[in-house]
C-alpha cells in the first residue's frame, strides 16, 4: 500500500519562495503534522510526504498512491483542493485534514474523499484501516488527542535543506486571543507530552537548529512553569547538541531560572506576541498576559537577551484603535522594546475565531469569494475592511512599519549589539536580512493583491 502526505503550497507567500530568496530557508518550516501521522503509520504502507513550499513535485510521473492525505492551513486551502482533484480524477481516495478542514467542514467535504476533523492521531490508524478495506467513512472526528502517547515523528522522510527540523512538546493554550484559532482547534487545556518522549525525539533530528512548535512553550499556571523547567533539565543533561527556537508569551520573561535552563537547553530565539504598542489595541484582542500592570517590555525582552536568546516580536496592524501612523509606531515600540526582529501582520478574520464571527457579523470581510480568495488569509495581505484605514492606508502602515524597523542602520545597531552581547549575531544577520530581502517582493505582491481587489469593486474607503 502507497500512501502520500502533502503539505501544498501557497505561492503568494512570499517566505517560502526559497528559489527567490535563499535566505527564506530559514523561515520556511516542515509539516510537522505530516511527519507525526507518518510516525504512526503501520510498516505495511509506503509513504511519502512531499512538501510543495520546496516546489511541487511532477505528479502525474510519481507512482499513483492507494492514498492521498492533505493537510492545511486556510491560505492552503485551494491548493489542497487542486492537489485533490487531480487524485481523485485518477481514482485515487484523498482524505483532508488540519485546522481548515475542521473549520470549514462543509466546502472541504465537497472537494476531497474523506475529511478529519479536529488532531488526527487518535483516528488515523482507522483511517489506514478502512481506506485498506476500501470503506472510507466521510468524516472522523479526531478530537483532541493523548499526546502523551503518540510516538516519535518520521523525521527521514524529508529530503535534506531545511536549516530547521521540527518537534512539538505542548498542545492548547487557555489565553483565547480573539484573532487566534488555536483554542478553538487544540483546545484551552494545556497538554504536555512525556519529557522523556519528547528528548528521545530530539535525538531523531538530524538538523542542530529545531523549531519547536507549541504554540505557548512554557504556558501560564505555576505548574506549567515547573514543567517547562524540568523538561529544559533533561535536555540539558542529555546534551542534545541543538539550537532551538520557540514561541512563548511575555511571561517567559518573568523566572530568571526558566531562562537559564533554557538557555542551558540550547534556546537560542523566542517569538513573543506583542500584538499593540497601546493598551487599547491588547484589551481589543483579549491579550491578558500583556496588559499586566507594572509590565516593563523593554526590561523583560532584556533579560531574556541576556541569556543569550533572541527575542522576535510579532504586531498586528488593523485593529479598530489603530489609526494613520500606526506602522511607524509600531516600528519604533519594537525598537524601544529592543526586540531582534518584528513580525508584522494584518488583522485577519481566520475561519474558527471570535474575530471572525466579529467582522462577518458586521459585514467587514471583504474577501469572501470562497474558496477563490482563502489564498490571500495568509497574514500578509488585508482581507478585510479596516476602522480608520483604508485599502491604500493599511499597506502604506505595513510598508512603513517594515522601511522604519529594517533601515540599514538599525540592522547594523541591532546586530552589533548581538555581536557585542554574544547573543547569536549571525541568526541575527540572516533574519534581518530575509525580512529586508523581501521588500521587493512584498511591493509586487501588494500592487496585484490591489488590481484583484479593485476587480471585484472594492473601492470602500475608511468609514
Amino acid at each position: 500500500m502507497r500512501l502520500y502526505l502533502i503539505n501544498p503550497r501557497n505561492p503568494l507567500v512570499s517566505i517560502v519562495k526559497v528559489k527567490e530568496s535563499r535566505w527564506n530557508r530559514y523561515r520556511v518550516w516542515k509539516p510537522l503534522s505530516l511527519m507525526v501521522l507518518a510516525g504512526m503509520t503501520p510498516p505495511e504502507w509506503e509513504i511519502a510526504i512531499v512538501d510543495e513550499n520546496f516546489g511541487a513535485p511532477d505528479y502525474p510521473s510519481m507512482p499513483r498512491p492507494d492514498l492521498v492525505g492533505i493537510t492545511a492551513f486556510t491560505s492552503q486551502a485551494n491548493r489542497a483542493y487542486e492537489v485533490a482533484a487531480h487524485f481523485r480524477r485518477l481514482g485515487v481516495p484523498v482524505v483532508m485534514g488540519g485546522i481548515h478542514a475542521t473549520m470549514c467542514l462543509d466546502e472541504v467535504m465537497e472537494r476531497v474523499d474523506s475529511v478529519v476533523t479536529g488532531e488526527a492521531e487518535g483516528v488515523w490508524l482507522q483511517v489506514l484501516e478502512d481506506a485498506r478495506r476500501g470503506c472510507l467513512r466521510r468524516r472522523y472526528d479526531g478530537g483532541l488527542a493523548k499526546i502523551d502517547h503518540v510516538p516519535p515523528a518520521r523525521h527521514d522522510l524529508l529530503a535534506r535543506g531545511y536549516a530547521f527540523g521540527a518537534i512539538q512538546t505542548t498542545r492548547g493554550c487557555p489565553l483565547n486571543c480573539s484573532f487566534c484559532s488555536v483554542t478553538a482547534f487544540n483546545g484551552a487545556q494545556y497538554r504536555m507530552r512525556s519529557i522523556d518522549d519528547v528528548v528521545r525525539e530530539f535525538r531523531l533530528i538530524r538538523e542542530k537548529r529545531v523549531l519547536v512548535v507549541d504554540d505557548n512553550l512554557v504556558g501560564t499556571r505555576p505548574d506549567h512553569i515547573t514543567r517547562a523547567k524540568d523538561l529544559f533539565r533533561a535536555m540539558a543533561q542529555a546534551k542534545l547538541g541543538k539550537e532551538w527556537v520557540a514561541q512563548a508569551t511575555i511571561n517567559f520573561a518573568d523566572d530568571e531560572e526558566l531562562l537559564a535552563l533554557a538557555a542551558k537547553a540550547g534556546c537560542r530565539g523566542v517569538f513573543i506576541g506583542f500584538e499593540s504598542p497601546t493598551p487599547e489595541g491588547l484589551r481589543e484582542l483579549s491579550k491578558k498576559f500583556n496588559l499586566l500592570k507594572g509590565r516593563d517590555f523593554r526590561a523583560s525582552v532584556r533579560r531574556i537577551q541576556r541569556h543569550g536568546i533572541l527575542v522576535v516580536g510579532s504586531f498586528i496592524i488593523g485593529l479598530d484603535v489603530d489609526e494613520p501612523g500606526i506602522g511607524k509606531r509600531i516600528a519604533e515600540a519594537a525598537s524601544q522594546y529592543g526586540v531582534d526582529n518584528l513580525n508584522a501582520l494584518f488583522l485577519t478574520p481566520l475561519p474558527g475565531t471570535r474575530l471572525w464571527k466579529q467582522m462577518k457579523a458586521e459585514d467587514r470581510i471583504v474577501l469572501n469569494t470562497f474558496p477563490e480568495d482563502w489564498k490571500y488569509y495568509t497574514l500578509t495581505f488585508p482581507v478585510g475592511r479596516y476602522k480608520h484605514l483604508s485599502l491604500d492606508g493599511i499597506i502604506d502602515e505595513m510598508l512603513s512599519c517594515d522601511r522604519t524597523f529594517y533601515s540599514m542602520p538599525r540592522i547594523l545597531r541591532r546586530v552589533w549589539g548581538n555581536l557585542w552581547g554574544r547573543r547569536q549575531p549571525q541568526i541575527s544577520l540572516v533574519g534581518n536580512l530575509s525580512y529586508r530581502n523581501n521588500f521587493q517582493l512584498s511591493y509586487e505582491a501588494y500592487a496585484t493583491f490591489k488590481r484583484y481587489r479593485g476587480n471585484r469593486h472594492d473601492n470602500v474607503t475608511a468609514s
